[in-house]
């Protein structure tokens, strides 16, 4: 096939899938108001997995239209339409729960579409294996790709015929067990692939590794975030009286959303090549402004706790002195902490960059008193050895060629 032909079969397969999230979408909004079983997936998490998904079906038309010839975009298609599926059929069998018999065989219909999740599942290691160039980082690694891709079809063959195989018990109910641990080992083994691709990367292939690697990293913060505003939650309301469940939830949908985004941008960036040599700074920037956030919610929450306990002790109840008296210690605390955290992030992250910069700092003080033109030479040339590191250094002056006035008269 073409380039073109190839680039139309890629958006035709975008096109599909997100006419499948369609009426996913429709069956949440017409069972919105009417609430489900226990047990069942409420609306409001199919929400949020369907707003997850969008963006899978998106990244591989992108990558696949732009570079038809690496498979890795056909995988991030294949993933995305196996997840549409499922989220059909969770949405169709949720649906047929509250509205009995408006639907039309639910329960095998929800049965074959959900073999989606199954085909997903098996696609999965494919999205660590096949990054970015669209093959395997050696041969050494085929074992794994065979080993991901028979798991899967195992799976799936599994699902179809028992519906949940892990439940059936006997010899069926151990198969898929193994089967599925053998899936998520795989997983695990093909993500650390990419460590071993970075070591025998250069130049822009490094970078882009590097970018989905800042995006993995800030998914995890945001699920470890999770867990910790559900932890703040319930030190306030135990310090302040109250509860913040609904508030808890909320957020914890939103980092749920923002954990996909990124790993979705972090791919696409990485592959399309947008802006590539951004990532150090970014990186940067991030380590900084992450940790400082971090050092001042333990400063605030601490601050709150002890103060609370403290006036508690004193008079017998608490008083809202200790959450002003916290505020104003970070506002205090915000820019020497900040100073101090860059400070020691480039001193051990970017080493040769904070030699570089304070190399360049004392050369700046000497050209300010330095008078000497022989000494300044040197001075210059043994500062761009230390920064640049060039094979050759050589200053070359101009002569002053400017005409000398004649006597005047």
């Amino acid at each position: 096939m073409t380039d073109r032909s190839l680039t139309r079969l890629a958006w035709s397969l975008c096109a599909l899938t997100l006419l499948v999230l369609g009426p996913s979408l429709l069956l949440i909004l017409l069972g919105w108001s009417t609430p489900l079983p226990q047990g069942a997936t409420p609306w409001r998490d199919q929400t949020v997995s369907l707003v997850g998904i969008v963006g899978a079906p998106i990244l591989g038309g992108l990558i696949a239209s732009r570079r038809p010839r690496n498979s890795y975009g056909w995988v991030w298609l294949g993933f995305g339409l196996g997840l549409a599926l499922q989220q059909f059929a969770a949405s169709y069998a949720a649906y047929a729960l509250v509205e009995p018999g408006t639907l039309a065989a639910p329960l095998t219909i929800s049965r074959v579409l959900g073999l989606g999740n199954q085909v997903a599942l098996a696609l999965a290691p494919f999205l660590f294996l096949l990054f970015p160039t669209g093959w395997l980082p050696s041969r050494r690694w085929r074992p794994v790709a065979w080993i991901s891709a028979l798991s899967g079809a195992i799976i799936v063959v599994l699902v179809f015929l028992f519906d949940n195989p892990d439940k059936v018990g006997g010899t069926i109910g151990i198969m898929a067990a193994s089967v599925v641990f053998v899936i998520f080992a795989t997983i695990a083994v093909s993500a650390l692939s990419l460590l071993f691709r970075y070591r025998r990367a250069s130049g822009v292939e490094r970078q882009q590794l590097k970018w989905v690697a800042f995006a993995a990293v800030l998914a995890a913060l945001f699920l470890v975030g999770q867990q910790l505003i559900w932890l703040a939650g319930l030190l306030i309301g135990y310090v302040l009286g109250g509860d913040l469940p609904s508030l808890n939830r909320s957020l914890e949908n939103l980092l749920d959303v923002a954990f996909i985004v990124f790993f979705y941008s972090g791919v696409g960036i990485a592959i399309l090549r947008y802006r590539l040599y951004d990532i150090d700074l970014l990186i940067n920037r991030t380590l900084v402004y992450g940790a400082l956030t971090v050092s001042l919610a333990l400063v605030y929450f601490g601050g709150v706790i002890s103060l609370q306990g403290l006036l508690r002790a004193l008079t017998g109840q608490g008083s809202q002195l200790a959450i002003v008296a916290s505020t104003l210690a970070i506002a205090a605390l915000f820019n020497p902490l900040r100073r101090r955290i860059q400070d020691f992030i480039d001193r051990r992250f970017y080493r040769r960059k904070y030699d570089t910069a304070k190399t360049l700092e004392v050369f700046s003080v000497k050209l300010r008193d330095e008078t000497d033109l022989e000494q300044l030479n040197s001075e210059l040339i043994t500062v761009v050895k230390e920064t640049v590191q060039p094979e050759h250094v050589s200053l070359w002056l101009r002569p002053d060629t400017a005409p000398k006035s004649g006597p005047t008269d």
